[in-house]
């Protein structure tokens, strides 16, 4: 019996994929327990438009990001932070402070996981920086870390 699966089953299939089981598994155990449904044509048909429309979304959110990327690489964003005479930081530049520059300087959100660093700033200078956006965007912005004015 062909089945649309309702949720992940483990050794069987992923939530929305259409798998042939025995008869007596799909009646007796994924059925009831609400795991999956009878194949119907009406049902395929509407599997098919949710996948078309999850389609649509993912198009939408990778050109959203692809425009969020370009705002981003127009800017230079320093962050002025205290080091000692040999330019080493006290403390480290994690991407939580990049990604709050980010925010102050271009009004736009920014997870603290789209920024993608080896290991935590801890020298003056100027980084190149990857962010990786939703929808598999990703690219580099420029990070410079400026010793802070005293006043």
């Amino acid at each position: 019996m062909k089945v649309v699966l309702l949720k992940d089953v483990h050794k069987i299939g992923k939530k929305g994929e259409v798998k042939n089981v025995s008869d007596g598994y799909a009646r007796n155990y994924l059925i009831p327990k609400k795991l999956a449904v009878e194949a119907t044509p009406e049902i395929l048909k509407k599997l098919e438009l949710e996948k078309q429309r999850q389609l649509e979304k993912e198009k939408e959110l990778k050109k959203e990001s692809q425009e969020l990327l370009k705002q981003f690489q127009k800017q230079l964003y320093k962050i002025e932070v205290k080091a000692g005479g040999s330019g080493k930081l006290f403390g480290a530049l994690t991407s939580a402070d990049i990604a709050n520059a980010v925010f102050k300087k271009t009004g736009k959100y920014v997870d603290k996981k789209w920024i993608v660093l080896d290991k935590p700033i801890k020298k003056l200078g100027l980084y190149d920086v990857t962010v990786k956006l939703p929808g598999g965007v990703s690219g580099i912005i420029k990070v410079e870390v400026v010793q802070e004015v005293k006043s």
